[in-house]
């Protein structure tokens, strides 16, 4: 059980960014850690209309980096400067239900006095020859 909440507690304050290159509609390149690696269009376009800059201005490029983050919980015990009606409510009705389960519980006697057993028509134990010694 403790490995269990420890795992939970990993992950909700993990953080974490997935770095993604495409080209086109195409996923080239996908990272968890490190930034996603070019396919190289983005230098072949460069070096290609160096010698128009007019060109260069006006084309633009098939690749794309995408960024996916997900940050985590910063902050592991909260802090209750103030408690809302609700939660007072909450607290006080639970401290009762809790009190009154350990209450201690008086119960009736269960005892047959006025029951009278069966007549015994044979003595089956005499009867099978078993003796309690």
């Amino acid at each position: 059980m403790a490995i269990v909440l420890a795992f939970v507690v990993v992950c909700t304050t993990m953080s974490f960014s997935i770095n993604m290159h495409y080209c086109g509609e195409t996923l080239v390149d996908y990272t968890v850690i490190n930034k996603a690696s070019s396919c190289g269009m983005d230098q072949m376009a460069s070096s290609l209309s160096n010698t128009d800059c007019e060109q260069q201005v006006t084309q633009k490029s098939c690749c794309q980096d995408k960024t996916f983050s997900a940050a985590g919980q910063n902050e592991l015990k909260p802090s209750f400067s103030s408690f809302s009606l609700e939660q007072q409510l909450f607290v006080t009705t639970f401290c009762y239900a809790y009190a009154a389960l350990l209450a201690p519980q008086t119960t009736a006697s269960t005892d047959f006095l006025a029951y009278t057993p069966p007549q015994l028509v044979r003595n089956i134990q005499t009867l099978d020859e078993v003796y309690l010694i």
